[in-house]
């Protein structure tokens, strides 16, 4: 192993068992071709600047993606990122290569900071997602319902995790209001102070299993690893008093192997989570919209001015509240300019390929002439 990396989570174990976290047949098949080659299969455990640290069978290494992969990279999404299972060529003395990605199962996706066509995975591989929100001052079930939009389309199992328990006294109160966003979505109210509370969390972990934790920051994250792993090992803070805001505390994210297997992913906080390619996930985080959708007069009906609406009926009545439904509309024409935005991008991204083939035909006919 050479290098380090800041920040870095450094395993002392001179092997890794990779079904302790997440090796499995179906992907074992899937690395086979490779194995012919001398390569290795690893899992991403940390990203940084473009190096990577991760996880193989006789310990962890540090490496770069490699050329050929870089080259046939067509979007961002095609680099390696945390959960990441790769196929990677050892290097004794100097960083390993990343060759190639193995088929994703499951990964959390968010709209990249700046460009409304671009993805960043945020984890990979993922089983479970806990949506962490503090029952502070920043409880925000709107924002739980944008996160748990985005989940639906991870492939992973949303579960909602509601920290800091203690400092109110009708937790379960706040935490039937979450319930009635999505009834199928299991919600529960914890506490870090009460580490008994986090027992719960344990159910969705074990052998072979992964969970990724997001949420804003301050929520409590960081710490919730720490109490689960039973030793401080991830760096906390304190929340600002004035406004229960935190303060960025994890700056990356990287994974954590649990000690009877499995593994959390720790992310960084998110001030604000952009969507991305959310699908059929609108309907499954308003289950109940869609429900009320089947009563309407018309099909297609997008709930605004159609007659015969059943869910505007629902909200003059006072049986849907007003601001599920806005948010409900806020999140379904966010969706729509992203796609929009996608589908111009890929429009560009078509034709710059279209022109760069002209060019070397016509290169190449040249040459003929000649």
């Amino acid at each position: 192993m050479t290098g380090f990396l800041p920040g870095a989570i450094r395993y002392n174990v001179t092997t890794m068992e990779l079904e302790r976290i997440g090796w499995t047949s179906a992907r074992a098949e899937a690395f086979a071709p490779h194995a012919a080659a001398g390569l290795v299969p690893a899992r991403v455990s940390l990203e940084h600047t473009h190096i990577y640290r991760v996880l193989t069978a006789e310990g962890e290494l540090l490496a770069r993606v490699a050329g050929r992969l870089r080259h046939q990279a067509a979007s961002r999404s095609d680099f390696p990122a945390v959960g990441d299972w790769v196929v990677v060529e050892p290097a004794p003395q100097s960083d390993a290569r990343i060759v190639a990605v193995l088929p994703r199962r499951s990964r959390f996706s968010r709209r990249a900071a700046g460009d409304p066509a671009e993805e960043q995975i945020v984890a990979a591989n993922i089983d479970t997602v806990f949506l962490v929100g503090g029952l502070d001052g920043d409880f925000n079930p709107r924002r739980l319902e944008r996160y748990l939009l985005v989940s639906w389309e991870s492939g992973a199992a949303p579960v909602v995790v509601l920290n800091k328990a203690d400092v109110v006294q009708d937790s379960e109160r706040m935490a039937d209001e979450v319930r009635a966003l999505a009834p199928e979505v299991p919600v529960h109210a914890v506490s870090c102070l009460v580490p008994g509370s986090l027992e719960v969390l344990r159910r969705y972990l074990g052998l072979g299993q992964t969970a990724a934790l997001l949420g804003s920051s301050g929520v409590g994250k960081s710490t919730i690893v720490n109490r689960l792993i039973g030793f401080d090992l991830l760096r906390t803070r304190d929340v600002r008093v004035s406004d229960s805001r935190g303060r960025h505390t994890s700056t990356s994210r990287q994974m954590v192997v649990m000690p009877e297997g499995g593994v959390l992913i720790d992310t960084p906080g998110m001030r604000e989570l952009q969507l991305w390619d959310t699908g059929e996930g609108l309907a499954g985080a308003f289950s109940d919209i869609d429900a009320l959708g089947e009563q309407c007069r018309f099909r297609d009906c997008r709930h605004r001015q159609e007659p015969g609406c059943a869910v505007r009926h629902a909200v003059e009545t006072g049986a849907l509240p007003t601001g599920r439904f806005e948010s409900y509309q806020k999140l379904q024409d966010e969706r729509e300019h992203q796609a929009r935005a996608a589908d111009e991008r890929a429009q560009l991204d078509e034709k710059r390929r279209s022109k760069i083939q002209t060019r070397a035909l016509n290169k190449r006919l040249k040459e003929k002439d000649y």
